[in-house]
């Protein structure tokens, strides 16, 4: 059993990529930290019909991943105020450095992340990137291990296969509803995510059904 889990993720509603595993943790009374680094203001979707602008959209995303978190389970939302799509762009030592305070604060047993290099968005991969950065400012007996989501099609071919793979079917519809309540992002979007998750199809479902990580080696060694 893990004793606080972090979860660390460039934009409200990447949390799913692990939210059935916290909903998981989080009923165990495993303490799940998420630090967030932007709002998402920069997406494109404003719902359906529209109920946000290019104005609003930050705030309005900031409540929709509070009540993510809610559902989830998630009791320690943390916000690193950085803008949407510029991650790339940022001081990495300095974001790494803000990022090891709260891991020197909560003292993690697991950190979760994306896979950098393997994680198609640019925001994705320099957040894998930072955390990896933090962690290897760890003395080596010290480190957390490092589970990441890698998005890329051909992560098995190129990483081999995931080292955990965890079933959360047990929450499945826990994780749904909380992702979910990013309205904006799920529901009636030209992706169909909201359509397909409320048609169930076998794809979908089983793409939620299953959380596969693997281990960043060489942020531990």
């Amino acid at each position: 059993m893990e004793k606080h889990v972090l979860l660390v993720f460039p934009h409200p509603d990447d949390e799913v990529f692990a939210s059935g595993s916290a909903i998981q943790w989080s009923q165990q009374g495993t303490p799940v930290t998420y630090v967030c680094a932007t709002l998402g203001e920069m997406g494109r979707n404003m719902g359906v019909p529209a109920y946000a602008n290019r104005e609003t959209l930050p705030q309005v995303r900031q409540q929709e991943l509070m009540e993510a978190c809610r559902q989830i389970g998630i009791d320690d939302l943390r916000l690193l105020g950085l803008r949407d799509k510029t991650l790339e762009f940022e001081d990495l030592d300095a974001l790494a450095d803000r990022l090891l305070a709260i891991i020197q604060e909560i003292n993690p047993s697991l950190i979760i992340t994306f896979y950098p290099g393997y994680s198609v968005h640019p925001d994705h991969n320099t957040c894998g990137e930072i955390v990896v950065r933090a962690v290897q400012k760890i003395p080596v007996e010290g480190r957390p291990p490092v589970y990441c989501r890698a998005l890329v099609k051909n992560a098995e071919q190129v990483l081999g296969k995931p080292d955990i793979t965890w079933d959360v079917s047990e929450v499945l519809e826990q994780k749904i509803e909380a992702l979910k309540a990013h309205r904006t992002q799920v529901i009636g979007t030209k992706n169909g995510l909201g359509e397909r998750l409320s048609k169930q199809d076998t794809e979908s479902m089983n793409w939620f059904r299953f959380e596969h990580f693997w281990i960043y080696k060489e942020a531990i060694e």
